[in-house]
Protein backbone atom coordinates (compact mmCIF):
# COMPACT_ATOMS: atom_id res chain seq x y z
CA UNK A 1 0.00 0.00 0.00
CA UNK A 2 1.50 3.13 -1.05
CA UNK A 3 2.61 6.30 1.66
CA UNK A 4 0.42 9.08 1.44
CA UNK A 5 1.80 12.45 0.10
CA UNK A 6 3.17 14.44 2.53
CA UNK A 7 3.50 17.89 2.15
CA UNK A 8 5.97 19.44 4.90
CA UNK A 9 5.82 23.00 5.84
CA UNK A 10 7.66 25.66 5.18
CA UNK A 11 9.23 28.44 7.98
CA UNK A 12 11.32 30.90 7.67
CA UNK A 13 15.50 30.40 7.04
CA UNK A 14 16.51 33.76 7.41
CA UNK A 15 20.49 33.58 7.16
CA UNK A 16 21.17 36.74 7.92
CA UNK A 17 18.69 37.15 10.65
CA UNK A 18 20.56 33.82 12.13
CA UNK A 19 23.69 35.59 11.83
CA UNK A 20 22.57 38.67 13.57
CA UNK A 21 21.13 36.29 16.70
CA UNK A 22 24.42 35.03 16.63
CA UNK A 23 26.56 38.24 17.07
CA UNK A 24 23.71 39.24 19.63
CA UNK A 25 24.45 36.11 21.73
CA UNK A 26 28.37 36.79 21.49
CA UNK A 27 28.29 40.17 22.67
CA UNK A 28 26.02 38.89 25.72
CA UNK A 29 28.54 36.94 26.36
CA UNK A 30 31.77 38.55 25.92
CA UNK A 31 29.55 41.60 28.16
CA UNK A 32 28.68 39.11 31.09
CA UNK A 33 32.54 38.04 30.67
CA UNK A 34 33.88 41.33 31.24
CA UNK A 35 31.62 42.28 34.02
CA UNK A 36 32.45 39.08 35.92
CA UNK A 37 35.64 38.03 35.52
CA UNK A 38 36.96 39.39 38.56
CA UNK A 39 34.55 37.68 40.49
CA UNK A 40 36.26 35.45 42.33
CA UNK A 41 35.13 32.36 42.82
CA UNK A 42 30.95 32.12 43.93
CA UNK A 43 27.76 30.71 44.87
CA UNK A 44 24.69 31.43 42.75
CA UNK A 45 21.31 31.31 45.07
CA UNK A 46 18.20 30.62 42.87
CA UNK A 47 14.91 31.27 43.67
CA UNK A 48 11.40 33.23 43.20
CA UNK A 49 10.99 36.71 42.26
CA UNK A 50 7.78 37.21 44.27
CA UNK A 51 8.20 36.78 47.82
CA UNK A 52 8.75 39.84 49.93
CA UNK A 53 10.91 40.52 52.65
CA UNK A 54 8.10 39.60 55.46
CA UNK A 55 8.33 35.86 53.72
CA UNK A 56 10.25 33.07 55.74
CA UNK A 57 11.83 32.06 52.71
CA UNK A 58 13.17 35.36 52.01
CA UNK A 59 14.56 35.37 55.53
CA UNK A 60 16.07 31.98 55.18
CA UNK A 61 17.55 33.21 51.57
CA UNK A 62 19.27 36.24 53.37
CA UNK A 63 20.35 34.41 56.44
CA UNK A 64 21.98 31.19 54.44
CA UNK A 65 23.70 33.91 51.75
CA UNK A 66 25.53 35.66 54.92
CA UNK A 67 27.14 32.47 56.05
CA UNK A 68 28.10 31.72 52.60
CA UNK A 69 29.77 34.78 51.90
CA UNK A 70 31.80 34.38 55.28
CA UNK A 71 33.11 31.72 53.69
CA UNK A 72 34.73 33.98 50.99
CA UNK A 73 32.23 33.45 48.30
CA UNK A 74 30.80 35.87 46.06
CA UNK A 75 27.07 35.45 45.85
CA UNK A 76 25.51 35.62 42.26
CA UNK A 77 21.98 35.81 41.67
CA UNK A 78 19.56 36.79 39.05
CA UNK A 79 19.93 40.18 40.29
CA UNK A 80 16.05 40.67 40.79
CA UNK A 81 13.26 41.23 43.56
CA UNK A 82 12.15 38.74 46.23
CA UNK A 83 14.92 35.79 46.90
CA UNK A 84 17.80 36.98 44.98
CA UNK A 85 17.91 40.47 46.32
CA UNK A 86 17.26 38.47 49.81
CA UNK A 87 20.66 36.62 48.56
CA UNK A 88 22.39 39.44 47.48
CA UNK A 89 21.02 41.54 50.99
CA UNK A 90 22.26 38.74 52.97
CA UNK A 91 26.02 39.14 51.38
CA UNK A 92 25.86 42.96 52.45
CA UNK A 93 24.60 42.25 55.84
CA UNK A 94 28.17 40.23 56.23
CA UNK A 95 30.62 42.68 54.07
CA UNK A 96 30.46 39.72 51.78
CA UNK A 97 30.63 41.08 47.81
CA UNK A 98 27.10 40.80 45.74
CA UNK A 99 26.88 39.74 42.03
CA UNK A 100 23.94 40.34 39.89
CA UNK A 101 23.05 38.87 36.08
CA UNK A 102 19.73 40.85 35.76
CA UNK A 103 17.39 39.71 32.56
CA UNK A 104 15.75 42.24 30.34
CA UNK A 105 12.13 41.88 30.72
CA UNK A 106 8.73 43.38 28.90
CA UNK A 107 7.88 44.54 32.41
CA UNK A 108 11.41 45.80 33.49
CA UNK A 109 13.02 44.00 36.27
CA UNK A 110 15.27 46.24 38.15
CA UNK A 111 18.32 45.71 39.65
CA UNK A 112 17.78 45.23 43.56
CA UNK A 113 19.80 47.39 45.53
CA UNK A 114 22.11 45.25 47.04
CA UNK A 115 24.59 44.60 44.32
CA UNK A 116 27.84 45.95 44.35
CA UNK A 117 27.95 45.40 40.42
CA UNK A 118 25.75 43.84 38.00
CA UNK A 119 24.94 43.04 33.82
CA UNK A 120 21.72 43.30 31.94
CA UNK A 121 21.31 40.45 29.47
CA UNK A 122 19.19 39.74 26.57
CA UNK A 123 18.44 36.13 26.76
CA UNK A 124 18.09 33.88 29.80
CA UNK A 125 19.75 31.04 28.10
CA UNK A 126 22.84 33.21 28.29
CA UNK A 127 22.34 34.14 31.75
CA UNK A 128 21.88 31.22 33.02
CA UNK A 129 24.71 29.96 31.51
CA UNK A 130 27.31 33.00 33.19
CA UNK A 131 25.41 32.03 36.80
CA UNK A 132 26.73 28.47 36.30
CA UNK A 133 30.11 29.60 34.71
CA UNK A 134 31.28 31.49 37.84
CA UNK A 135 29.77 29.21 40.44
CA UNK A 136 31.51 26.87 43.02
CA UNK A 137 27.79 25.72 44.43
CA UNK A 138 24.34 26.24 43.81
CA UNK A 139 21.55 27.20 46.41
CA UNK A 140 17.99 26.62 45.24
CA UNK A 141 15.03 27.90 47.50
CA UNK A 142 11.79 28.22 46.46
CA UNK A 143 11.24 29.05 43.35
CA UNK A 144 9.05 28.61 39.95
CA UNK A 145 9.18 27.41 37.02
CA UNK A 146 12.94 29.33 36.20
CA UNK A 147 14.16 28.32 39.56
CA UNK A 148 13.28 24.77 38.51
CA UNK A 149 15.15 25.16 34.87
CA UNK A 150 18.34 26.36 36.64
CA UNK A 151 18.15 23.40 39.33
CA UNK A 152 18.26 20.55 36.85
CA UNK A 153 20.04 22.78 34.39
CA UNK A 154 22.81 22.46 37.28
CA UNK A 155 22.29 19.19 37.57
CA UNK A 156 22.74 17.73 34.27
CA UNK A 157 25.91 19.25 33.70
CA UNK A 158 26.66 17.84 36.69
CA UNK A 159 25.43 14.29 35.72
CA UNK A 160 27.23 14.59 32.40
CA UNK A 161 29.93 15.76 33.84
CA UNK A 162 30.45 18.71 31.50
CA UNK A 163 31.27 20.58 34.92
CA UNK A 164 32.30 19.40 37.95
CA UNK A 165 31.08 17.96 40.75
CA UNK A 166 29.80 21.39 42.54
CA UNK A 167 27.35 20.86 45.71
CA UNK A 168 23.70 21.43 44.96
CA UNK A 169 21.57 22.39 47.95
CA UNK A 170 17.99 22.34 47.51
CA UNK A 171 16.41 24.04 50.75
CA UNK A 172 13.02 23.55 52.32
CA UNK A 173 11.87 20.40 52.44
CA UNK A 174 8.21 21.12 52.55
CA UNK A 175 8.27 23.33 49.45
CA UNK A 176 10.66 21.12 47.88
CA UNK A 177 9.03 17.59 48.68
CA UNK A 178 6.91 16.86 45.96
CA UNK A 179 9.62 17.39 44.01
CA UNK A 180 11.76 14.89 45.57
CA UNK A 181 8.89 12.17 45.15
CA UNK A 182 9.31 13.20 41.54
CA UNK A 183 12.52 12.50 41.72
CA UNK A 184 12.63 9.43 43.57
CA UNK A 185 10.03 8.05 41.02
CA UNK A 186 12.50 8.87 38.47
CA UNK A 187 14.98 6.41 40.44
CA UNK A 188 12.39 3.89 40.67
CA UNK A 189 11.39 4.17 37.08
CA UNK A 190 15.67 4.09 35.97
CA UNK A 191 15.37 7.49 34.23
CA UNK A 192 17.84 8.49 36.28
CA UNK A 193 20.17 6.34 39.01
CA UNK A 194 20.53 5.51 42.89
CA UNK A 195 24.10 7.63 42.32
CA UNK A 196 22.11 10.71 40.99
CA UNK A 197 20.47 11.18 44.43
CA UNK A 198 24.00 11.85 45.69
CA UNK A 199 24.11 15.03 43.44
CA UNK A 200 21.70 17.03 45.88
CA UNK A 201 21.59 17.73 49.37
CA UNK A 202 17.74 18.87 50.47
CA UNK A 203 17.96 20.31 53.93
CA UNK A 204 16.04 22.78 56.38
CA UNK A 205 19.50 23.76 58.31
CA UNK A 206 21.68 26.28 57.53
CA UNK A 207 24.07 24.88 59.51
CA UNK A 208 23.74 21.66 57.29
CA UNK A 209 24.11 23.23 53.91
CA UNK A 210 27.22 25.36 55.12
CA UNK A 211 28.92 22.40 56.07
CA UNK A 212 28.27 20.34 52.98
CA UNK A 213 29.88 22.91 50.87
CA UNK A 214 32.74 23.87 53.80
CA UNK A 215 33.36 20.19 52.85
CA UNK A 216 33.54 20.59 49.30
CA UNK A 217 35.44 23.72 48.96
CA UNK A 218 38.79 21.46 49.49
CA UNK A 219 38.63 19.05 46.17
CA UNK A 220 38.25 22.44 43.88
CA UNK A 221 41.61 23.41 45.38
CA UNK A 222 39.72 26.51 47.48
CA UNK A 223 40.09 26.69 50.85
CA UNK A 224 37.78 28.95 53.47
CA UNK A 225 40.61 30.02 55.04
CA UNK A 226 43.09 31.46 52.26
CA UNK A 227 40.48 33.07 50.22
CA UNK A 228 42.22 36.16 49.35
CA UNK A 229 40.31 39.11 48.22
CA UNK A 230 40.39 39.43 44.39
CA UNK A 231 40.80 42.86 42.31
CA UNK A 232 37.18 44.28 42.55
CA UNK A 233 35.65 46.50 40.30
CA UNK A 234 32.82 48.25 42.66
CA UNK A 235 31.31 49.83 39.75
CA UNK A 236 27.37 50.31 39.27
CA UNK A 237 26.05 49.90 35.88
Amino acid sequence: MPLPEIQFLEGPRSRWLDFKFVVKVCLEFIRGFRSLHFAGPCVSVFGSARFTEESQHYKDARAISAEIAKLGFTIITGGGPGIMEAANRGAKDVGGRSLGCNILLPMEQEPNPYLDKWVNIRYFFVRKTLLIKYSYAFVIMAGGFGTLDELFEAMTLIQTKKIQEFPVIIFGTEYHKDLIEHIEKMKKTNTISEEDLKLFLITDSIEEAISHIRDCIKKFGLSHEKIKPVRWLFERR
